[in-house]
């Protein structure tokens, strides 16, 4: 991060610890603080006041272990010479709050937000207009910097996906000053950072006078706004430079750490110029916001270089600069190939915020639309060009090169899918069971030619994101716990599928023992609705595929390796040859 520049990174580890302590000094029970912390992978909308209680409690163990790193993480930042962001109080409280203090003046903001249903939903807000909102913010922000330490930048939301009680610019004036004022009071030199993607997601409540009544609450160079997604929806045009606080120029890029070959080159090579070019610009910076990381390097690439340049690149030579230094050697036909992939994948200017949900890892329907903004032969053409290059034998002992092949692979068989499955609709359509199974056939050979490439790389494997998350257990109820939540974040969300395959991920092992088995069951159920002449009715099957595959494979205990297996560059080879485009395809 330091080499690239990054010198505000957000620091938020072991903010439970220190809520835990706050909490438990309020005369809180520790029944009453468990049920308001979510599980380890749900922290990020816990912490945001989205949901709570979700595959929780947090243990002893884990905050003992979330204090120590969180100590490692701010010394390392600030030996590079970082400006860590830590967390504030945000107004966020355990749901018996009312119990302990039953005058003060709480609510319950969206109150099932993404359908979640109590005890998980209906997550308490302490009004920020209420005296009490000064004291535990203070308290939390001293307890804090008490174990930590401080760089005197704090970062609360106090409406993330969360519409205000109320849209009198009185009621946010008021908030934002509030929140200030709870810094402040413990740290004269407090410097507030919020995101900005409530300006865009709520943006029927967040007009210009509603913004600029809750901005301009705090003085000017006081509070800093992450325009969050700038690349494709920038807010700063709309709220005029933020009515005078500085903002800073953020690519979001990814939800939910999906993978898929995706980017939108061109606005991140042009619009943090068009931001500081903007007339009254207050921009003071770029950033990155991505909710997850390790995809499409070539985008995060470039966007760091934003920081320092002058101007916008040239792609020809850029493209050429970036082959050689990521693969070690002068590759025309690597060159050539992101050459394709710049003009296709990495030309996203939909406004449509790509999610990962393509056909291959989405939960089965006969109405699923595919996602394609770019020529699918342009993927093939670089596919094939990836592959020819292996001859190098510089290549051929390169780890970037066969991470990146991989990735293409996948990319093409998830293309595969996409022009497969128009088929599958028109048999069952015609009720022809005979093509409904080859084209079954053909599909679910496709997952276990998926799951061989993707098991050929060490960044691709289900087994790291499991093994890792038991790792960090110390008992059989830690494993378990740990376990589960690995397997619902990027499987069901929830209890129920509340946002399922919102972070769906192209791994070897959830492939073949998620994805094909949810499409094997779609096959069969297809097969028996015309053999019985039936109706296919979806929300039978959303309820049946529950049962069956989801709920059983998030339940599940299965040991997956960490460690990959076969030569990506001869499996590659073999799927390029079995499913390249012919030109009546192209």
């Amino acid at each position: 991060m330091a080499l690239n520049g990054i010198n505000l990174p957000l620091a938020f580890t072991a903010q439970e610890a220190i809520y835990y302590k706050v909490f438990k000094e309020m005369n809180f029970t520790d029944h009453d603080i468990e049920v308001f912390f979510t599980g380890p992978a749900f922290l990020a909308w816990n912490r945001m006041g989205n949901m709570q209680a979700w595959v929780g409690p947090l243990s002893e163990n884990w905050h003992r272990n979330q204090v120590e790193l969180q100590h490692k993480i701010l010394k390392r930042m600030r030996d590079f010479g970082m400006t860590p962001v830590l967390p504030a109080f945000s107004g966020r409280v355990v749901p018996a709050f009312k119990r302990n203090f039953p005058n003060a003046n709480t609510t319950y903001m969206n109150k099932t937000w993404a359908h979640f249903q109590p005890p998980f939903a209906f997550v308490t807000f302490l009004q920020p207009t209420d005296s009490l909102f000064q004291e535990i913010g203070a308290n939390f922000l001293r307890t804090y910097i008490s174990e930590f330490g401080t760089n005197h930048v704090y970062s609360a939301d106090l409406f993330n996906e969360m519409p205000p009680p109320s849209s009198d610019p009185n009621y946010l004036q008021s908030c934002s000053k509030s929140l200030y004022k709870s810094l402040t009071t413990v740290d004269p030199e407090a410097v507030w950072i919020t995101q900005g993607w409530m300006f865009y997601s709520d943006s029927d409540i967040w007009q210009p006078a509603q913004a600029r009544a809750f901005l301009r609450a705090v003085p000017l160079g006081k509070m800093i706004i992450l325009d969050l997604q700038s690349e494709l929806h920038p807010q700063y045009h709309r709220l005029p430079s933020y009515y005078g606080q500085p903002f800073i120029w953020c690519m979001l890029h990814n939800y939910g750490g999906v993978i898929g070959l995706y980017g939108s080159l061109d606005q991140v090579n042009t619009g943090p110029f068009e931001g500081r070019n903007y007339e009254g610009s207050t921009m003071i910076g770029t950033g990155l916001t991505p909710e997850g990381i390790e995809t499409n390097d070539i985008v995060y690439e470039l966007m760091n270089e934003m920081a320092w340049r002058k101007g916008p690149v040239d792609f020809h030579e850029w493209l050429e600069d970036f082959a050689r230094r990521r693969y070690g050697t002068d590759s025309a036909k690597l060159q050539l190939a992101l050459m394709y992939l710049k003009r296709s994948v990495y030309n996203a200017t939909d406004p449509y915020p790509n999610h990962g949900k393509y056909i291959l890892i989405r939960r089965p329907s006969l109405k699923l639309t595919p996602y394609v903004w770019y020529s699918p032969n342009d993927v093939f053409v670089a596919w094939d060009l990836f592959v020819n290059a292996s001859d190098d034998p510089i290549l051929s002992q390169s780890p970037l090169y066969k991470h990146d092949l991989v990735d293409i692979t996948r990319q093409g068989l998830q293309l595969t899918m996409d022009a497969m499955y128009p088929k599958v609709v028109q048999a069952f359509r015609r009720r022809n069971v005979t093509v409904l199974r080859e084209i079954s056939s053909s599909i679910l050979e496709l997952y276990d030619d998926l799951d061989e490439i993707l098991a050929s790389d060490e960044h691709f494997l289900l087994g790291r994101w499991i093994n890792a998350s038991l790792n960090l257990a110390r008992t059989p109820l830690e494993r378990r716990q740990y376990e589960y939540n690995a397997r619902n974040q990027i499987t069901l969300w929830g209890p129920a599928g509340e946002l399922v395959d919102y972070a769906n991920k192209q791994w070897a092992g959830l492939i073949s023992n998620y994805y094909k088995k949810r499409w094997q069951f779609f096959f069969e159920t297809l097969e028996n609705c015309i053999v019985n002449r039936r109706p296919f009715k979806q929300a039978d099957f959303n309820k049946a595929v529950y049962t069956e595959v989801e709920y059983k494979f998030d339940m599940g205990q299965e040991f997956y390796s960490s460690e990959p297996t076969g030569n990506p560059i001869e499996i590659s080879k073999r799927l390029f040859e079995k499913y390249k485009q012919t030109d009546s395809e192209s």
